[in-house]
């Protein structure tokens, strides 16, 4: 699940990526489905369905799986009902959270959803309630090594049209505004550069800092457990500063 922009929920989210290897892939399943049905299953001619496929890659999802998964969308475009739904609400703390699911049952979706929230101590709101608190922004991650340098990394980044390029622990982190996330992206990849993440994500404009307040923060762990455990929803955002 990702929150705010730091190495530090990326990396949870990865480590969570390689214990739970066969959900998460599913789960991108989901979304190369949405992005066949939208574009086509060319990724030469469908720039979304491009963007799940690195998404899929910087996951460790090989690449005859999403082979097979695309040929599977392609072959089932009459069946595959999967939609994309957004929820949001409060956690413990007033901490704003958006989640973003994949769902072929909005009824069902919707349900587990607010008894997610219920019982994690918050509570599902109505539509826009949060979303003004969050910016959508495309994030790249790469990792620091000898043979990334900092400075040029940077210059294409932002000759590409990336906001900023951050280093971060051990990686270097780079923000660009939405629309600009699929060239990003592409310029770089050109260049040679692997990405240790690289998705759409809702940054928050502020946080609620939760480093000192042990009992919220781990009711909003909790939280983000059992949304990771539900096959249905894809991404969690939320502006909680949690300790690390």
């Amino acid at each position: 699940m990702s929150g705010h922009s730091k190495w530090a929920n990326i990396k949870n989210k990865k480590e969570k990526t390689d214990a739970q290897r066969g959900k998460i892939f599913t789960k991108i399943g989901r979304e190369i489905a949405i992005a066949v049905r939208e574009g086509g299953a060319d990724p030469a001619n469908n720039s979304r369905l491009r963007d799940v496929v690195a998404k899929a890659k910087a996951s460790n999802m090989p690449n005859d799986t999403i082979a097979r998964s695309i040929k599977k969308a392609a072959g089932e475009l009459g069946s595959v009902t999967y939609e994309e739904v957004s929820y949001e609400g409060y956690g413990p703390g007033g901490v704003a959270v958006v989640v973003q699911a994949l769902t072929d049952n909005r009824n069902r979706t919707a349900a587990e959803v607010r008894h997610i929230f219920d019982k994690s101590g918050g509570s599902m709101g109505a539509t826009g309630c949060v979303l003004w608190m969050f910016d959508k922004k495309g994030v790249l991650v790469v990792e620091q090594s000898a043979s990334v340098d900092e400075d040029a990394l940077m210059m294409a980044a932002l000759d590409a049209g990336a906001e900023d390029v951050s280093p971060l622990e051990d990686v270097y982190e780079i923000i660009t505004p939405f629309p600009a996330f699929s060239a990003v992206r592409e310029a770089l990849e050109g260049q040679g550069y692997a990405f240790l993440s690289a998705e759409v994500q809702m940054l928050p404009q502020n946080t609620v800092d939760l480093t000192r307040d042990a009992d919220n923060a781990a009711l909003i762990e909790r939280m983000l457990e059992r949304f990771d455990d539900s096959d249905d929803v894809g991404d969690v955002f939320h502006n909680a500063l949690l300790p690390e």
